[in-house]
């Protein structure tokens, strides 16, 4: 068996990952896009049964945390493919900053603290909601970027594409207006 041929599993577990990200970027946009931002702690207590608003804030939870992981699993597995090495996931955002694909570290970890909140924080001040909501909201488009600038550094440097085309035009929309 050839090296090219021991590589080509990895390059398409990539190009899925890839997929993954474009599919993760459309849907957390939809589910963003079915809310009036920016919300209130007045509002939310007003609406506090409204089973449509908050199962459009549970997607965008869910979404913007699929897609912060599925966007980490795929840095760290482009690496392989690079052969880059980064025992630690500090170290894979060192070499993605540098490479300009996340704008800073402090960034990626800002957006994880966010996502991490609300995985573990089971808030009743409606006020606090809001401001988590909009915090996500506010994020979602350097998110966005990332993916956009992971998407352009796989196919320039790595020749990896999406494993479909699929979501490719919508993914590029998002990310034009990100």
């Amino acid at each position: 068996m050839t090296a090219k041929a021991l590589l080509e599993p990895q390059r398409q577990y990539l190009a899925g990952l890839l997929e993954a990200i474009q599919r993760c970027v459309f849907f957390l946009d939809a589910s963003d896009g079915s809310i009036d931002w920016p919300l209130t702690g007045p509002m939310l207590t007003q609406r506090k049964k409204d089973t449509d608003l908050f199962e459009a804030l549970a997607a965008v939870n869910e979404r913007f945390s699929k897609l912060q992981d599925t966007l980490g699993a795929a840095m760290r597995h482009s690496l392989v493919l690079s052969g880059e090495q980064a025992d630690s996931f500090i170290k894979v955002l060192a070499i993605f900053e540098k490479f300009g694909v996340i704008a800073s570290i402090d960034d990626w970890q800002i957006a994880r603290t966010a996502r991490n909140l609300a995985a573990h924080d089971y808030e009743v001040d409606y006020g606090a909601v809001a401001e988590h909501f909009n915090t996500l909201h506010d994020l979602k488009n350097s998110l966005n970027t990332t993916a956009g600038r992971f998407v352009v550094y796989c196919e320039s440097q790595l020749a990896v594409t999406p494993q479909s085309a699929d979501f490719a035009s919508e993914f590029r929309a998002i990310i034009s207006r990100s």
